[in-house]
């Protein structure tokens, strides 16, 4: 295998951190093992580092190079799934969801404070409703919001006061959490690789693992390595199953793609987004977007419901931009990339243990920036000893779908054409 490169995001194109890690070979040892060298194994192996645990972490490609350093840069609160984990958990899951709602955000502000990582980080998130009756689901929201005690940073947004939030006549309102917001992904997850890196982890790239086993001596093989760990974790959104059944039918791939275009002028970004916030409509098949440090809107969504992806995507993305905002037509499109994200059927982030000593959390469903750090945390207080939060999550029941290395292609095709369906309806 040849690792790849990063592929041509505004991201890669912006990163600040250029350090190549070294290929493993031969044989070392450590007390925990990560696959996977995305936020979900970096954010496990800074935290692991700082607790005294001796790291290795493998990455088949670079930092970041992954979905981790490709996304929308989104911070936002709480995790896909909550509803799901208030259902089978009850009270305990309701605690759980309240317990974790900020809890990535803090971890990422203390970070970037303490390791002075250059991350663009920003706040302010929206959610704006695509339809009327969807503004009667984000008033309910809000008011529990608020009943839990989250009413000095969440508001509702009517439709007459649009205006003065977004320059676009798109949307029927929407609810600002001014205790989310946005970052440089790529940045964040090379500027938390290397805080790690300094504090003793030993990183890897371009080192695919091929086989890894927990029980009594866990072991995971490279194509040129090996590394001997009393712990090893599966971290991240990592389709290969290295022959573990307990990871078959949890995830499947969808395709998401964002559009950076040229720096706007001051007044151009005056009129698209002058509070600066980052934007998720409510559709299922959803747009979202942003503007850059520098001035660039970065405008992202799902382009196509076949799980291919578009031989142009700016020629798919650009006409959707121009409808929400028609004052962008003329602003030239410099950046084009996308890849595919983890989707789990029930939304939940799928944590568990496959056998002694053999961890994994994957599958954050598009809200992975926040919730890859709340979960590597979890992971890490199980192995150091503190299992509440891993035991809870590990309960959660996933929908598993049958064959689906074999069709899962079509079945999220078919899926995803049914809400778009439902969501133009």
């Amino acid at each position: 295998m040849t690792a790849q490169d990063y592929i041509r995001s505004y991201y890669a194109a912006t990163a600040n951190d250029q350090t190549r890690y070294p290929v493993l070979e031969g044989t070392v040892k450590a007390d925990v093992c990560i696959v996977g060298g995305g936020f979900s194994g970096v954010a496990a192996a800074l935290t692991l580092a700082e607790r005294g645990r001796s790291v290795v972490l493998l990455e088949a490609n670079r930092i970041g190079w992954g979905a981790s350093g490709r996304n929308g840069g989104q911070m936002i609160g709480g995790i896909s799934g909550e509803e799901a984990i208030k259902r089978q958990l009850g009270s305990a899951g309701a605690k759980l969801v309240r317990d974790m709602r900020y809890r990535g955000h803090q971890i990422i502000e203390e970070r970037v404070a303490k390791y002075n990582i250059a991350c663009d980080l920003a706040y302010g998130w929206m959610e704006v409703a695509a339809r009327p009756k969807h503004m009667d689901h984000m008033r309910a929201y809000v008011e529990g919001r608020m009943k839990d005690g989250d009413g000095d940073q969440i508001e509702v947004v009517e439709k007459h006061r649009m205006p003065e939030v977004l320059g676009t006549e798109s949307y029927y309102g929407g609810y600002i959490d001014r205790r989310s917001g946005h970052v440089h992904p790529l940045n964040l997850c090379r500027g938390e690789a290397a805080a790690a890196a300094s504090l003793g982890v030993e990183i890897f790239e371009g080192t695919k693992v091929v086989n890894l086993s927990g029980g009594a001596k866990p072991w995971v093989q490279t194509e040129r390595g090996r590394v001997e760990a009393g712990t090893v974790i599966i971290g991240g959104e990592i389709f290969e199953k290295f022959g573990q059944p307990g990871l078959k039918g949890l995830m499947l791939p969808a395709g998401s793609y964002i559009i950076a275009t040229e720096p706007l002028t001051g007044s151009e970004t005056a009129s698209v987004d002058p509070q600066n916030l980052a934007v998720a409509d409510s559709n299922v098949v959803l747009d979202y977007f942003r503007m850059s440090a520098d001035r660039r809107m970065l405008f992202g969504g799902r382009c196509n419901y076949t799980n291919r992806d578009p031989k142009d995507i700016a020629a798919v993305m650009h006409p959707r931009m121009v409808q929400v905002f028609p004052q962008l037509k003329n602003a030239r499109v410099e950046f084009k990339w996308g890849g595919t994200i983890a989707i789990v059927v029930n939304r939940v982030p799928a944590v568990g243990r496959l056998s002694p000593n053999l961890y994994y959390f994957q599958g954050y469903s598009g809200h992975g920036v926040n919730a890859t750090h709340i979960m590597a945390e979890i992971v890490s207080d199980a192995i150091c000893g503190t299992t509440e939060q891993f035991d809870l999550m590990s309960r959660i029941k996933h929908i598993r779908l049958p064959l689906s290395d074999v069709f899962g292609n079509y079945m999220l095709a078919l899926g995803m054409l049914y809400y778009r369906m439902r969501d133009l309806m």
